[in-house]
């Protein structure tokens, strides 16, 4: 019965819901203690009923990766042109505004968690919406694409300009 209900548990609410069940009923933990320990789980006797419940559908590690983006907007040189960029103000800058080049060093906006370092080109200008211009890259090194909003003091194309469409 444990084994269907954790494969049924999708949702925090579902694993919440199934940790109380386990913290209530002594039976219920002693089977999950067990199981956790055939999939060689160590150190589960502290854990929560939640957190044995995470450790057995493996979503312990996947719970400590960062998913929302961090603000760093710090001057940098351009490491393909060599220009001086200022920092983006309102808008963090990421990129070159002259040659729209960027460096890999994110795997979430602003982790600096990327190991590869290459340089990121631009590949695609598209327009969209209220989003502006946006700009597609591709990683010289190791082929990681990143979209990115342009900011408005970018040297674009002259058609696709942000000042051009007002």
């Amino acid at each position: 019965m444990l084994e269907s209900r954790l494969q049924q548990a999708r949702s925090r609410g579902e694993v919440k819901a199934l940790g109380r069940a386990l913290g209530a009923d002594p039976e219920a933990r002693k089977v999950a203690e067990e199981m956790a320990k055939s999939k060689g789980l160590d150190a589960i006797e502290h854990l929560d009923g939640r957190r044995l419940v995470r450790a057995l559908l493996g979503r312990s590690a996947q719970a400590q990766v960062r998913t929302n983006p961090i603000r760093r907007d710090d001057p940098f040189v351009c490491a393909h042109c060599a220009a001086e960029v200022d920092r983006g103000g309102a808008m963090v800058r990421d990129h070159c505004p002259y040659c729209l080049r960027s460096l890999h060093v994110d795997e979430v906006p602003g982790d600096r968690s990327a190991g590869c370092g290459g340089i990121l080109d631009p590949v695609d200008l598209n327009l969209e919406g209220r989003a502006g211009v946006v700009i597609s890259y591709r990683c010289r090194t190791c082929g990681f694409t990143h979209r990115n909003r342009a900011h408005p003091e970018d040297r674009l194309p002259k058609g696709l300009r942000l000042e051009d469409k007002a």
